[in-house]
């Protein structure tokens, strides 16, 4: 959802204008059933309607001003706003987004939660003889994960290899109660995206490639979160409609390109069953169908969804989502209106209080009919009083008659750990290597053993799930701690530069991606499914390990299958671990005999998703007439049935990605010139923050309240030829221009250069992006080379383009852009492109 990110990329851009081992291949994907991927689309599968209710919502818009109708329709965020606020517009509904807590307190306790909710409920009903109750919602995908010391479960991707539907049905109520215990009352989840292109950064949020299997653990853990409606159900949410898994190359935000059959049979799986199970409340996706953007798409949101399918709820817009709406701004958009859209996401008091104003003239003027403004409120209200919210005491008052445990019981981190163990798919288990004996000398190494924000990946505590040190986790347990809790000899090596075979009996070795979410998890521009290539720090260690002869568990944590052809050689086992959340130990439940000899837990989880066998294999799916993955979906070893894994053929890395247009060397310049005290040509400069991350111009003399930008000497002593930078707080300064292909430099070797001075050291993390057109770019960060140089002395800063890898330098349209979320100040001059 929220992130600056996603505010200062799009208006920089804008401010100018083979063969495998035959031993893997098994005919576990043609067995299931649940590959089949086709779901007819029926019609009218509304719930009856209830007079009773129906009476009551038209006694409501009898008495209801446009003023009040057009408060309903609007979510805003819980620090954009006052209580007078919340008693002139009666919102119908808050949200706090990723890296949002009460009064900034990341710590915040649940009586915090519920005390600001409580306000919040009481200042939007005070002196009303007939108040509508706001709704909360938050993004709680995987447990209540923006709660320091919640339960946090596995990620969609590990809960689809468990193909337990009573598993997430048990989850549902989980999450439902700790949710609860926070004040909340609505969930942003589940997602039922069908994801057919493993190189989207959302592919963890999906259950599976196959859409039956989607359409059946969503209903599970839908039915398990709201319950009967009352004072213990929270409302779920199926998300994001439509095709948002089938974008081309997989881009978050992209164009998906089916034909409407194929888009409802595969990517309408998970509604039609959602609606069917009685979801109340569906998210518009970011993406296009056919070049329209979902949230302006009449005929889908309107006639599809609402007509056909016979959904009765209300449609909420994604984050500023109506933006992307051709022609529509964050602040104005009655297309979407008019499409179908319902509640409108506008998080940011500086476009939500213009967009009532504007929508406000558009039904009076005519270009929004009044009856869509009915309609709409009349969903909302059907939602509320359905879940019995108009009849609710307070927050605090349901939870004392609830008595609800605190998020992170030790029942719930059990069913956590219980899914952790049923998530695991084992790839390899060559020599039965595995289970191992208690007694044996381990070694325990790699990034993610002893990380519980690696386990738990993207959309936990923060938007990106970056951070978050393992004490923001209150009980939770790594995977470090799972072995030591479950082995009598283990020890932790981090760098594993003196080990030697007659030390240890065996090495576990856990590797993986960093945390991501959304775009910022795009596979796109010189990258590749390759771990390897990615990562290579790890590839480099398993092999270190290798060569010693100590024989080697890799435990990989990804939001995705990966090609690890590499990887896989340098092991003799293997396990898929997804993302497993809170409850690290749940892996060491696997790995490990009881001192008898037995088999604590079998491993039992099996691909939801097909694994590829080559680095740009990303779009293999089950069903496929060309279904040749490296491992098919179902596929999963057993301690009772197991098989024997050859050495897998392995690739030379790709000179640019998966794109379709390969690079090729290119006439270039000599350098080419950013900035010498002019922009080049085209170019200017654009900044924001907090109060306006949309931005404005950001030539030298302009200032924000967090960023104050001038001209100063370079370090030859030349006037006006520097810019000066001070940051006091989140802040972005970027050059943009028309887009241009610097695939060249690219693949000559070329880097991105400048000369810096440091005044200050910085306070927060300081970043370079280079952007390629929204949502797409890469970014370094430079946090620990400034922190490391000197004050007052100028030095020449040396970016290799292919440090910014994920961008497509085939379209570039901002070269340079810095971001710091803390205090700084410091000087850049000489901003260029050279050898």
């Amino acid at each position: 959802m929220f992130s600056p990110y996603r505010f200062l990329t799009l208006f920089c851009t804008a401010i100018i204008l083979t063969g495998c081992n035959k031993a893997i291949t098994t005919n576990a994907a043609k067995n299931l059933s649940i590959t089949d991927t086709t779901v007819q689309a029926p019609e009218n599968q509304s719930p009856k309607s209830d007079p009773v209710i129906e009476q009551r919502i038209k006694d409501f818009l009898a008495e209801m001003s446009l003023d009040r109708k057009i408060g309903q329709m609007l979510q805003i965020e819980i620090r954009s706003f006052t209580p007078d606020d919340m008693k002139k517009y009666r919102f119908g509904s808050v949200l706090n987004g990723g890296g949002s807590w009460p009064h900034e307190k990341k710590h915040a306790p649940a009586a915090e939660w519920v005390a600001l909710s409580d306000s919040i409920w009481n200042s939007c009903i005070e002196g009303l003889d007939h108040p509508i109750p706001p709704l909360w919602g938050t993004d709680a995908v995987h447990g209540l994960n923006n709660f320091a010391g919640a339960t946090i479960f596995p990620h969609n991707i590990g809960l689809g290899a468990t193909r337990d539907t009573t598993l997430l049905y048990r989850i549902g109520q989980i999450t439902a109660k700790e949710v609860l215990a926070t004040g909340i009352n609505w969930n942003f989840a589940p997602t039922v995206a069908v994801v057919r292109d493993d190189r989207w950064g959302r592919t963890y949020e999906s259950y599976s490639e196959m859409p039956q299997l989607v359409a059946s653990l969503a209903v599970n853990y839908i039915t398990g979160l709201q319950g009967k409606f009352g004072d213990g159900s929270v409302l779920a949410t199926a998300k994001h409609f439509i095709g948002d898994g089938g974008t081309a190359r997989g881009d978050d935000r992209g164009n998906t390109l089916l034909p409407e059959d194929e888009l409802l049979s595969i990517h309408g799986a998970g509604y039609i069953a959602a609606i069917k199970a009685g979801v109340q409340v569906i998210m518009a996706s970011y993406s296009s169908w056919q070049g329209t953007r979902l949230h302006g798409n009449k005929y889908l949101l309107t006639d599809v969804l609402k007509n056909r399918l016979g959904f009765d709820g209300f449609v909420i817009s994604d984050w500023d989502g109506i933006e992307t709406v051709e022609g529509c701004t964050k602040s104005n958009c009655p297309n979407a209106v008019n499409a179908g859209i319902d509640m409108f996401m506008i998080p940011l008091k500086a476009d939500w209080q213009p967009f009532f104003e504007n929508l406000k003239k558009q039904v009076e003027s005519g270009e929004v009919p009044m009856s869509r403004i009915d309609d709409a409120v009349s969903r909302i209200l059907r939602v509320k009083i359905r879940m019995g919210l108009l009849d609710q005491k307070t927050p605090g008052e349901r939870i004392k008659v609830a008595s609800l445990p605190e998020p992170g019981a030790p029942e719930h981190r059990a069913v956590a750990r219980e899914a952790v163990r049923k998530s695991l798919v084992l790839l390899k288990n060559n020599n039965k290597l595995l289970p191992l004996d208690r007694q044996k000398r381990v070694l325990v190494t790699g990034r993610g053993a002893d990380s519980i924000a690696m386990q738990a990946g993207g959309w936990t505590l923060t938007w990106q799930g970056t951070g978050n040190p393992n004490s923001d986790f209150g009980n939770a347990t790594t995977i470090l701690g799972g072995i030591k809790s479950a082995a009598k000899n283990v020890v932790f090596d981090a760098v594993c530069d003196s080990i030697s075979k007659d030390m240890y009996d065996v090495a576990i070795v856990v590797i993986g991606e960093k945390p991501y979410a959304e775009y910022k998890g795009d596979i796109e521009g010189g990258l590749t499914l390759e771990h390897a290539e990615n990562y290579p720090e790890d590839i480099a260690l398993l092999k270190k390990i290798k060569r010693t002869g100590i024989p080697v568990v890799t435990v990989l944590l990804s939001g995705r299958p990966l090609c690890v052809n590499k990887e896989l050689n340098c092991s003799d086992a293997f396990i898929a671990a997804w993302l497993p959340g809170s409850e690290g130990a749940g892996i060491a439940d696997c790995l490990f005999k009881t001192d008898d000899g037995r088999v604590v837990s079998d491993f039992s989880g099996t691909l939801s998703f097909s694994w590829p066998k080559t680095p740009c294999q990303a779009t293999v799916n089950a069903g496929d007439d060309q279904y040749d993955p490296l491992f098919p979906v179902g596929y999963g070893l057993t301690y009772a049935k197991d098989t024997t894994i050859d050495s897998i053929p392995e690739f030379m890395n790709n000179s640019y990605g998966c794109n379709e247009t390969a690079l090729s060397a290119k006439n270039i310049d000599s350098v080419l010139v950013i900035y010498d005290g002019n922009f080049a040509e085209n170019c200017g400069g654009w900044m924001g923050g907090p109060d306006n991350w949309g931005g404005q111009a950001g030539n030298p003399g302009a200032q924000i309240p967090t960023l104050d930008v001038t001209t100063a000497e370079d370090k030859k002593g030349n006037t006006d030829k520097a810019l000066q930078f001070k940051f006091s707080g989140d802040a972005y300064w970027c050059i943009g221009g028309p887009e241009r292909d610097l695939s060249g430099y690219y693949i000559a070797d070329y880097s991105l250069t400048f000369d810096m001075c440091i005044d200050s050291k910085p306070q927060g993390a300081v970043s370079i992006l280079m952007v390629c057109n929204y949502p797409c770019q890469d970014e370094v960060d430079l946090t620990n080379k400034l922190s490391n140089m000197d004050i007052g002395k100028w030095e020449r800063i040396y970016i290799p383009l292919k440090q910014f890898k994920a961008a497509d330098f085939l379209k570039i349209n901002t070269p340079f852009q810095i971001f710091s979320t803390g205090a700084v100040s410091f000087k850049v001059a000489d901003i260029r492109i050279e050898k």
